[in-house]
């Protein structure tokens, strides 16, 4: 297995995220582009103690942004969604929100 440190890139704290965290116990993480659903699950284990119920995995396009009259592209990423076994202690990113 890869280093879970290089599977799971960041969190994602938005509004939408906390709304999920607190609805469905679901959060949600910056993925590297060639991580699978299982590699994310063993990452998300391994990195925070926490035992996971479900990923899904979404592929973010790049926009295209201008400066002046050059336009360039922002890079594709990667974000899952990983919802975490009812009554399982939070992971501490999204409690500072």
């Amino acid at each position: 297995m890869k280093d879970p440190r290089l599977i799971v890139l960041r969190p994602i704290v938005t509004e939408k995220t906390a709304d999920l965290k607190e609805s469905t116990n679901t959060v949600c993480f910056q993925v590297a582009r060639d991580a699978n659903k299982i590699e994310v699950r063993k990452a998300v284990e391994a990195l925070f103690g926490v035992k996971v119920v479900e990923v899904r995995v979404v592929n973010v396009r790049g926009k295209q942004r201008r400066f002046g009259r050059h336009t360039g592209l922002r890079p594709d990423w990667r974000k899952a969604y990983v919802r975490l076994v009812a009554g399982e202690k939070t992971i501490e990113f999204f409690d500072q929100v």
